[in-house]
């Protein structure tokens, strides 16, 4: 499996090389909203740790993104007064992954 490359999108948002607009942030993870939404307040959640996809995040870093990604599903249920969510992870380029960091 390929590595982790420093030069993705991601990680520069995360050492504050490139904008984000941030919807919640703590030690170990990012939300922000993605620049081409599929809907309003898509949002991306990502591990602050260098983690490529699923495949190679440590399974701590894991379950705090999937907690932190319930958090803000709740959220945008209220927000946008909808009626249900969709949650997509890819993993790999054959698998539909674009950026190479864990969304």
């Amino acid at each position: 499996m390929p590595t982790y490359e420093d030069a993705n999108i991601f990680a520069k948002m995360l050492r504050g090389e490139i904008p984000a607009y941030k919807v919640y942030e703590d030690d170990k993870s990012l939300a922000f909203l993605d620049i081409m939404p599929r809907a309003p307040g898509h949002t991306l959640v990502i591990p602050k740790s260098k983690a490529r996809n699923i495949l190679d995040v440590a399974p701590d870093d894991l379950a705090h993104v999937i907690k932190v990604t319930q958090k803000i599903a709740r959220a945008a249920m209220r927000t946008f007064d909808a009626e249900g969510v969709t949650i997509q992870q890819f993993n790999e380029s054959a698998g539909g992954q674009v950026v190479f960091h864990l969304p």
